[in-house]
């Protein structure tokens, strides 16, 4: 048995084109071993994935020390420090409990007509070209759009919002934990920050009844931390829709890879949500957790010495043929074996509700309002991220519809009340 390569070479252009042969060779080796480059344990299985992640003796913070984390990324550490994601119980309970009551199934459930109508109104658009750049037109725009809805965001503001949210999502994803590369994250960070603070603290415009933000803005006024709340406000805008839209494009670039696994889901609509699962499994949008130990420990046959971080790779354990037979095959009907694409554990992602009816309303309108779709034939380029898995564009093409069949479409659309203005 030899040493796995570091980790640190999965955010190569190479390396993601490849990603998944990549991790079989790491685990092959050693599916959980120490990361030199790193300075990190690394999990590649699912049995220490799925337990580590819901190991009481690991913790969730990742910057235990403040004041070592470089000067330039100090502010963005303080803000994420706050975040439910990076914290535990009893904080992380009560954190998440806040803001649950947004995700619960009948929430959730009451967005479909939302999301079915932003769908349609981009779809619409779409058409008549015969092209469309899925990340850009539909997989980024529609999550912020929900993400946004939630919150009772102005549609004004939301491109101000998309634009500070790269560059934060580009420096958590970073392949260096405590990076200085993007100063800009941390100035993009404060933006957000005072802009939601103005959003719940205004009397100009009251929120929306029953939304996110009607709720926040009462917690606002309370014993509540605001700065914890504001925190926990950005890591929505930020999750909310980063993650959903790099899910979105996976899934489409799996299914254009995979016809017959696409003609299966035209044939056979019910399929969906076992689809929308299995597709979450093959090329999951969020790669890695990070866990750090409370104190010395033995996990899995390893002594992991107090302080270390231990890095669990939910891609790589989401093709473990241990618990995936043919894991590189995409397979709707495959039996058993639970992915950890959303987490695991207490830190289960609370908008996995909310992501999978996105991807089920989204994958069902590109199957069948658009006849004929495939790649156009642009290369595919991933994002350069050891974290999250997505693409930086997908073209497509496809056979646009008669004017006569467009314009009923159209007047549908207008006619069931679907007016979502986007971006």
């Amino acid at each position: 048995m030899h040493t796995p390569a570091s980790l640190l070479l999965a955010a190569r252009p190479r390396t993601q084109e490849r990603l998944y042969d990549f991790y079989e060779e790491m685990r092959t080796a050693d599916d959980f071993f120490w990361d030199r480059r790193l300075d990190a344990w690394v999990a590649t299985s699912h049995a220490v994935v799925s337990r580590a992640a819901g190991d009481p003796r690991l913790s969730s913070v990742r910057y235990p020390d403040i004041e070592a984390v470089s000067e330039e990324l100090r502010p963005l550490a303080r803000v994420l420090s706050r975040q439910m994601v990076y914290s535990d119980a009893p904080a992380h309970s009560r954190l998440r409990a806040l803001i649950s009551r947004a995700f619960t199934p009948r929430a959730v459930a009451m967005l479909r007509d939302r999301i079915s109508g932003a769908v349609d109104q981009i779809i619409a658009q779409a058409a008549p070209t015969g092209r469309m750049e899925i990340v850009t037109d539909l997989a980024r725009p529609l999550p912020l759009t929900v993400i946004c809805d939630l919150l009772d965001v102005p549609e004004g503001d939301r491109g101000a919002l998309a634009s500070w949210s790269d560059p934060i999502a580009a420096a958590i994803g970073s392949s260096r934990l405590d990076t200085d590369h993007n100063c800009s994250a941390s100035q993009s960070m404060a933006r957000m920050l005072a802009y939601l603070r103005d959003l719940l603290t205004r009397h100009d415009i009251p929120p929306a009844p029953h939304s996110l933000r009607a709720l926040l803005t009462a917690k606002a006024h309370t014993d509540q931390d605001f700065d914890e709340l504001l925190a926990n406000c950005a890591l929505l805008l930020i999750a909310g829709h980063e993650t959903t839209t790099h899910f979105i494009g996976n899934a489409a670039v799996a299914l254009l890879r995979h016809p017959h696994a696409a003609d299966q889901l035209r044939r056979q609509p019910d399929l969906m949500p076992a689809a929308v699962e299995e597709l979450l499994r093959y090329d999951s949008p969020v790669q890695l957790m990070l866990r750090r130990a409370r104190h010395d420990l033995d996990l899995a046959g390893r002594t992991i010495a107090a302080g270390q971080v231990v890095l669990l790779v939910c891609g790589a354990a989401n093709r473990d043929p241990a618990v995936f037979p043919d894991p590189h095959v995409l397979d709707f009907q495959r039996p058993g074996g639970r992915h950890v694409a959303f987490g695991y554990g207490p830190h289960f992602c609370l908008g996995a509700a909310l992501a999978r009816l996105e991807g089920a309303i989204v994958l069902k309108a590109l199957l069948t309002r658009l006849p004929g779709l495939q790649l156009d034939g642009t290369p595919l380029q991933w994002q350069r991220s050891v974290n999250f898995r997505g693409l930086t564009h997908l073209n497509v093409s496809f056979t646009p519809p008669s004017p006569d069949h467009d314009s009923v479409t159209r007047a549908c659309i207008e006619s069931a009340g679907h007016s979502h203005p986007l971006l």
